[in-house]
């Protein structure tokens, strides 16, 4: 089973994307992921990648197409995968989709998690992170057991830049600008699945699977 997930910056598509890995039995692949592997283990695509990195400077489209094909073709990927974070555009899907094509191959589900602006500008303001050993925490759903203090460490919980609501709200304009158009692109493929994430976690989970055939 070939997935996609789609959804706004703190949607909770990542854990979502978790969740379903472990239930099928097959890899969460994030890009985030196959660009420090590439570039750890220092490979041809991973020197590509690292100098427009080093430079600040997006990865070109064909080039993270090509790391994330790379990655779906590994034998772990046999019987499918779940792809978080990509693609975040039209070309990157086209790309893809080209791909696979060549491969005699397709995307089976893209799974959009949707969640208003206002709830995630919500969420992402009530976390919390440490800033000395990195655990994360969020006011409402994951309080520390002391306010402003790390459980695991006693450091002072920090409130991150990409947090505050003022960035989230310009991630989710990039988001609506760049991202949302794949909605309708794989809805007139048909392989597009919508689910509440404003439910509980495993409800959310339980609409997903139950809509995976």
């Amino acid at each position: 089973m070939k997935i996609i997930m789609l959804g706004a910056p703190g949607a909770g598509k990542g854990t979502q994307a978790k969740m379903i890995a472990d239930a099928y039995n097959i890899p969460h692949i994030s890009t985030g992921d196959i660009f420090r592997a590439n570039i750890k283990n220092n490979t041809e695509l991973g020197i590509k990648a690292k100098k427009y990195m080093d430079q600040g400077l997006l990865v070109p489209d064909e080039l993270t197409c090509d790391l994330v094909v790379d990655r779906i073709c590994q034998e772990d990927c046999a019987d499918g995968y779940v792809l978080d974070g990509f693609p975040r555009t039209i070309p990157q899907a086209v790309c893809l989709d080209k791909a696979l094509e060549g491969m005699s191959d397709k995307i089976d589900y893209a799974v959009n998690v949707k969640v208003p602006d206002e709830n995630i500008v919500r969420r992402m303001s009530g976390r919390r992170a440490c800033a000395k050993c990195g655990a994360t925490y969020h006011i409402v759903h994951i309080p520390p057991k002391k306010e402003g203090i790390c459980d695991r460490c006693s450091s002072e919980l920090i409130l991150r830049d990409d947090d505050k609501p003022e960035t989230v709200l310009k991630r989710l304009s990039v988001y609506h600008a760049q991202t949302q158009p794949l909605i309708e692109y794989y809805d007139e493929k048909g392989v597009l699945v919508e689910v509440d994430g404003t439910q509980e976690m495993n409800d959310v989970f339980a609409e997903i699977t139950g809509a995976l055939k």
